[in-house]
């Protein structure tokens, strides 16, 4: 009899143990998260073309440029259109929190960083400018160029 007890027993806990009284007892059950393959980052660098004229646009294209640089990325910068007075030495500048910075001065930083800031050709002759006219440092873009850094392998495109 006292066997028996003893197995009544361990047969109790065990059932216990397999099947919890409550929902709430039973313990989750651990599920595996689905394995991911490393996709090999094959971008070289951005080539960003800024056209917009609003501030907030061109200095999110900028963040996102110095990110990329911070990333070891290279970046190339055209200004196009109305985002071309970017580049001109008095050219109205806007304080964009939480930086405290203007898009012109984030576009300076990128300068000093070595990214390569051009306005494209129609800019300065459509709005009456010379190279006289713009920030030491833009060059104006000689279309086969650009057309060959667009092409290169590795550079994606972002246009704002």
């Amino acid at each position: 009899m006292k066997h028996m007890k003893k197995n009544i027993a361990a047969m109790a806990l065990l059932a216990a143990l397999l099947f919890p009284l409550s929902v709430g007892a039973m313990e989750p059950v651990p599920t595996k998260a689905p394995k991911t393959e490393a996709v090999p980052d094959n971008t070289k660098g951005l080539f960003v073309v800024i056209a917009d004229a609003d501030p907030m646009t061109q200095m999110m294209a900028l963040v996102l440029a110095k990110e990329t640089v911070l990333q070891g990325k290279s970046v190339q910068i055209l200004l196009c259109g109305p985002a071309g007075d970017l580049a001109l030495q008095k050219s109205r500048e806007v304080m964009m929190k939480p930086l405290n910075k203007s898009p012109q001065m984030l576009m300076g930083d990128l300068m000093a960083k070595g990214v390569p800031v051009e306005v494209c050709p129609l800019y300065l002759p459509n709005r009456g400018k010379t190279e006289a006219d713009l920030i030491k440092g833009v060059t104006v873009a000689k279309p086969p160029v650009i057309a060959q850094k667009l092409r290169a392998e590795g550079i994606r495109l972002f246009t704002f």
